[in-house]
């Protein structure tokens, strides 16, 4: 099913969480570092549409689980349309390219679901095992969620609608 988040009140915009993290990393850490970084946006989380990240991260229990706890989608990328993204990350990355086939997961990741009109709010911020990073959205954030994620896009505010 293809779902968009259309962001429709004027001068605020919606956000996007681009996630990275190891394999196995807890649930908590990775919360806790999404909720700096939309601190750091000094945005309500509120605005916040959909987490994003690499696809290999599809399967991590705390990637799906912090979207869980946002109410938003979880949408994952190909390394490819990461890399794509190369030319906008504030801190692209030659170790994160031998691991993933990109320059960064989480910049990449918010940036790729923001859009091309979108931009890098909050650039990446660490963890002892993840990092995140925030994209302001100045466009719908389009894209392929499965039932579960079309469902917990259902709580999204009344501010974004789905079209």
């Amino acid at each position: 099913m293809t779902d968009a988040v259309q962001v429709d009140d004027g001068a605020t915009h919606a956000l996007v969480l681009g996630l990275g993290c190891e394999r196995g990393t807890a649930v908590e850490e990775v919360i806790a570092l999404a909720e700096d970084a939309l601190r750091a946006a000094g945005r309500d989380r509120c605005r916040l549409a959909v987490v994003a990240s690499l696809d290999t991260r599809a399967e991590e229990p705390a990637m799906s689980a912090t979207a869980r706890h946002f109410a938003v989608p979880f949408r994952t990328f190909d390394a490819a349309t990461l890399e794509a993204e190369t030319p906008r990350l504030a801190h692209p990355s030659d170790t994160v390219f031998r691991h993933t086939g990109c320059h960064g997961v989480a910049e990449a990741s918010a940036l790729a679901a923001a859009g091309a009109a979108g931009r890098l709010l909050v650039p990446k911020m660490k963890s002892a095992h993840a990092t995140a990073a925030i994209a302001e959205v100045f466009q719908a954030v389009a894209g392929d969620f499965s039932e579960s994620e079309s469902a917990s896009a259902s709580a999204r505010p009344a501010s974004l609608r789905t079209v």
